[in-house]
């Protein structure tokens, strides 16, 4: 990634940028720059909205009603990494972390799946976009994932594009290093799926095992909290085949 300015606030806008551009920002946006950050009008910002690249604006507003006006671009657009990853749903803050690490670590699509031992049935998806933008604002990234609806995990497996390979996080799988797990596998498009809290049941396990191109994974020899799993996981994935290569 390239270099990038830490100091300046960041923010998403759903809307197109460019030089010469001015956009509204909403009455959340508004109140964050002028009474959380004390930005007052001609403090700069950057902002970004997931295509058009990261831009340099100037806050033209007051406390009540709040616009920036674009100047130049500071980084163009880059392509996100195609990254996929399946998740058993967990409840609000620890959902909203793993979300926000997920998003870190350069996931491009995240799907919550239902499995049978599973805690949680459904998902906020605008609380989920809230935490993917948050953290694309605090870590300069430019390209936000895409969100999915809930799905089973039969039905994810039945519909699944076969050349992507599946990566599977098993807690019963035999420990080994992962280095040697990942050996001879080429640079394909990835997902990374983890399981609820209360583990795969037996049939799904089955299931997972027989479809093709899945990779089994044992995290280590410790028990893993979801949350700590995703990040584990996609640390894993990134670092053998990644763009951390």
């Amino acid at each position: 990634m390239a270099r990038y300015d830490f100091r300046s606030p960041r923010l998403y806008l759903d809307a197109p940028l460019g030089a010469s551009a001015k956009v509204t920002l909403n009455s959340a946006q508004t109140h964050y720059l002028g009474s959380v950050l004390r930005l007052t009008s001609g403090s700069r910002v950057l902002v970004f909205n997931g295509r058009d690249g990261e831009w340099s604006a100037t806050l033209v507003s007051d406390k009540r009603t709040g616009a920036v006006s674009i100047d130049t671009r500071t980084r163009p657009q880059t392509v996100a990494a195609d990254l996929h990853y399946w998740f058993a749903p967990l409840k609000a803050a620890r959902l909203d972390y793993m979300v926000q690490k997920a998003v870190e670590m350069g996931a491009s699509l995240l799907q919550p799946v239902l499995t049978r031992h599973g805690q949680v049935a459904r998902v906020n998806p605008g609380r989920m976009r809230a935490n993917a933008i948050e953290a694309a604002e605090q870590c300069g990234i430019l390209s936000l994932p895409r969100l999915e609806p809930i799905l089973p995990l039969a039905r994810l497996l039945a519909e699944r594009d076969p050349p992507r390979l599946l990566v599977f996080c098993d807690e019963d799988a035999e420990v080994t290093n992962p280095a040697a797990a990942f050996s001879g596998v080429a640079g394909a498009p990835v997902a990374v799926l983890i399981g609820p809290e209360g583990g795969f049941a037996e049939e799904e396990r089955t299931a997972l095992l027989k479809a093709p191109n899945v990779l089994r994974l044992s995290l280590g020899p410790r028990i893993l909290r979801a949350d700590t799993a995703a990040v584990a996981a996609l640390a894993l994935v990134q670092t053998f085949l990644g763009d951390w290569r």
